[in-house]
């Protein structure tokens, strides 16, 4: 399987035309045409099907696709990283991050490094599942996350504060008067509930209880979660400090509800030379105990 080839499958994926790809690649047709059933032989499936004025994607093509992607941007990537080896400190990072407003501790480090090494830009990838994924197969230098890490392939810097849980709703709503909100409290009212949080954070709340809350909505980016509670589509149960908006307030749940936030990378990865200066740039910041003076700076 050869990045040429890949890059053929991507543009007729785009296209949805034979004809046009080739034309967009200064390929003949007959080339990539030649290489895709090849492709497809050597993956025992069918990538693309005929519709009436082209082809479309399978099901399997569908899923190639995305692996399709990750490859290409991972030659990009090895590619920008080697270009700038030998050169003064300049190059790319990719961070992966939850949302959290922990992510101020890393913005703190990346304005710090930046005032040394104004070269270097950093691409910042938010609220993803895959990032995980994406930080194992390397095209992702970190990522910070609030979900349980093999610590066995991850190393990490624990970050000084925690995300608090709550609830997330209009200011004229009848629990806005209360100063914690209980499971009690939530019950048989419409909820807005995060995807990522479903499987580890939630049930340590609600316990039993998750399956028989009323779930209005989900979501996965808070931004526009909160637009559904401004809208009085139902409750958000999400982590404070995320949202500034003059028709909401967010209340604490109890019993508390948090998570620990782990700044966190591959062992024994090989990185670039500016994600190796930044990686110690986040050690000298919060990988020691004055991390709590640090912590109160950025409170201020």
């Amino acid at each position: 399987m050869e990045l040429r080839v890949l890059k053929y499958f991507v543009e007729v994926a785009r296209t949805r035309n034979i004809s046009r790809a080739a034309e967009n690649l200064y390929v003949s047709q007959p080339a990539i045409s030649k290489q895709l059933q090849l492709l497809e032989d050597e993956l025992g499936v069918e990538l693309f099907s005929k519709v009436n004025r082209g082809i479309q994607l399978t099901a399997a093509g569908i899923r190639f696709l995305q692996r399709a992607e990750d490859l290409l941007e991972l030659e990009n990537k090895t590619k920008n990283e080697f270009a700038n080896f030998n050169r003064e400190l300049t190059g790319n990072i990719y961070i992966g991050g939850a949302e959290s407003h922990t992510f101020k501790f890393v913005a703190q480090a990346v304005k710090n490094f930046r005032e040394k090494y104004s070269d270097v830009q950093f691409h910042i990838y938010s609220g993803n599942n895959e990032d995980i994924e994406r930080l194992n197969s390397g095209l992702l230098d970190f990522v910070l996350t609030i979900q349980s890490v093999d610590f066995e392939i991850f190393d990490f810097i624990k970050l000084p504060v925690s995300d608090i849980w709550g609830v997330i709703m209009r200011k004229d709503s009848s629990l806005a008067a209360k100063e914690k909100i209980n499971i009690h409290d939530l019950k048989n009212l419409p909820l807005i509930m995060s995807r990522e949080a479903m499987t580890e954070e939630y049930p340590k709340f609600f316990s039993t209880q998750l399956n028989k809350m009323k779930i209005a909505a989900t979501f996965n980016l808070s931004y526009n979660a909160a637009m559904l509670a401004r809208a009085g589509i139902g409750y958000l149960i999400g982590i404070g400090g995320l949202i500034n908006d003059a028709e909401l307030c967010f209340r604490p749940l109890t019993p508390e509800l948090k998570s620990d936030v782990y700044f966190i990378w591959k062992k024994y990865r090989q990185f670039s030379p500016a994600a190796e200066f930044f990686l110690s740039e986040m050690k000298n910041l919060y990988d020691k105990p004055s991390a709590c003076s640090i912590q109160c700076q950025l409170r201020r």
